[in-house]
């Protein structure tokens, strides 16, 4: 398995010994190189699961999709990202202005800030703190604000009332997020992102299979209150045309619609690398103990892994979206904290026993 840090040991070596450059500007360029990479993957990323939910949604609802603009409709989502760019920004005349515009800002910089938690490959951590775990609960729990704030700022009774919603929602579902969360680190020993990976390494190591039924459960819960936390279908009660416009962001155009609408895909993205990275092992390939499987399946680099489990969960979260109804906002709060919680708590304290008397892999 290739370690990126050999990469970074070397860019970090260029810069300051063969460039001759101080520490102050070897690290200014190397967070301005991060920077970039980040926001980089990050609107390839939204463009790839744009263009993918259309295509899936097409494919469930027995219809084409985007065809027009280009092959296959691929250029289709470049058109409406030109589209948004130059579409004019209006202003509400009776919002409060500065909350307004703060809004989507903390948004996409919670979004960001999770994004940069995951683990792509072996020595490949934008963000790896020995509290990993606990900060991308804790970062991911600002969406919370952005969202609120939007409902409050616009001053319309439709995106109030959706906001209060969608904050409702979240906080709620982030009780099972984080307990289903606390079950894997009782698993694995630790908080921090790659030695969660890094314990998953071996044959029939990826914590969905040594962590026996606990962790199926840990991982079903944490698909489930995922789908919630990012307001995704059957729990985007928050954004019910039919009832509230288009909810917390009706009185949003041009980029700060945008922002919302980036954020979303995005947030999908980093729940399903989360349980990617937790659940399925992260970069580390799947080895059952048999030599020559396992040395062909440590050929295929980590980020590929990665991607390949990520992409898949994307795909079970967009085939739960278009399969099941939108809930009631009293239904998706009984699920909460009738049931998932519970079931949550309970399953923690399975995996707490399993550890305890050594029942795990």
């Amino acid at each position: 398995m290739f370690d990126f840090s050999i990469v970074t040991t070397w860019f970090d070596g260029l810069l300051r010994h063969t460039l001759g450059l101080g520490d102050l500007w070897a690290i200014l360029i190397e967070c301005v190189v991060v920077g970039l990479s980040i926001l980089t993957a990050y609107a390839l990323l939204a463009i790839v699961l744009i263009f993918m939910e259309r295509k899936v949604c097409a494919y469930f609802q027995c219809r084409l999709g985007p065809m027009r603009v280009g092959p296959w409709g691929i250029f289709q989502v470049f058109a409406d990202v030109l589209k948004m760019l130059i579409k004019e920004i209006f202003v509400v005349d009776k919002a409060d202005k500065l909350l307004y515009y703060i809004a989507p800002f903390l948004v996409i910089v919670a979004s960001v800030g999770t994004f940069s938690f995951l683990p792509w490959n072996k020595g490949a951590h934008i963000l790896d703190f020995n509290v990993g775990i606990f900060l991308v609960t804790a970062i991911s729990s600002i969406g919370v604000l952005g969202i609120f704030l939007a409902g409050w700022a616009s001053n319309n009774k439709y995106s109030v009332l959706s906001a209060m919603r969608g904050a409702v929602q979240m906080i709620s579902y982030e009780m099972t997020l984080g307990l289903t969360l606390v079950a894997a680190v009782a698993l694995t020993g630790t908080m921090q992102m790659s030695g969660i990976v890094e314990s998953q390494t071996g044959p029939w190591n990826w914590l969905i299979i040594r962590g026996h039924i606990p962790a199926i459960i840990g991982f079903i819960l944490f698909l489930i209150a995922g789908n919630a936390e990012a307001n995704r279908g059957p729990f985007d009660l928050a954004e019910a045309e039919s009832e509230l416009t288009a909810g917390y962001h009706t009185e949003y155009s041009g980029m700060g619609f945008g922002f919302y609408y980036l954020a979303e895909y995005l947030n999908l993205f980093v729940v399903a690398g989360i349980a990617a990275a937790v659940f399925l092992g992260g970069w580390a390939p799947l080895n059952i103990g048999v030599a020559g499987f396992d040395n062909i399946m440590n050929l295929i680099p980590g980020i590929v892994w990665f991607l390949g489990k990520t992409f898949v969960v994307v795909w079970v979260l967009m085939w739960i979206r278009w399969t099941f109804p939108r809930l009631r906002i009293d239904q998706i709060l009984t699920l909460e904290w009738k049931y998932l919680m519970p079931f949550a708590l309970v399953n923690l304290i399975l995996m707490t026993i399993c550890v305890a008397y050594g029942f795990h892999g």
